[in-house]
């Protein structure tokens, strides 16, 4: 009898994880949907005052663009030949 009580201890338990899971699952996607639409309305505010966001603009950075690949191999940074 207390091996059928431990495997119905279980269970139950088991059932309470999932339920706990299934509810922090459906919580989390209410508030995504919710922060979606606070900022499409958000965005839709922007847009009747004249703010065009970032229009495809690529951001400017301080870091080099990377060269093409050629095939030719790379000439060595040192001292110019004269």
């Amino acid at each position: 009898m207390p091996e059928d009580n431990r495997a119905d201890d279980v269970k139950k338990v088991l059932a309470d994880l999932k339920s706990i899971e299934d509810r922090k699952q459906s919580l989390i996607a209410d508030l995504l949907r919710q922060r979606e639409a606070a900022i499409k309305d958000f965005d839709e505010k922007l847009a009747k005052l004249g703010y065009h966001g970032n229009s495809g603009k690529r951001k400017r950075n301080h870091h080099r663009q990377a060269e093409p690949s050629t095939g030719a191999p790379a000439q060595p940074k040192g001292k110019a030949k004269a």
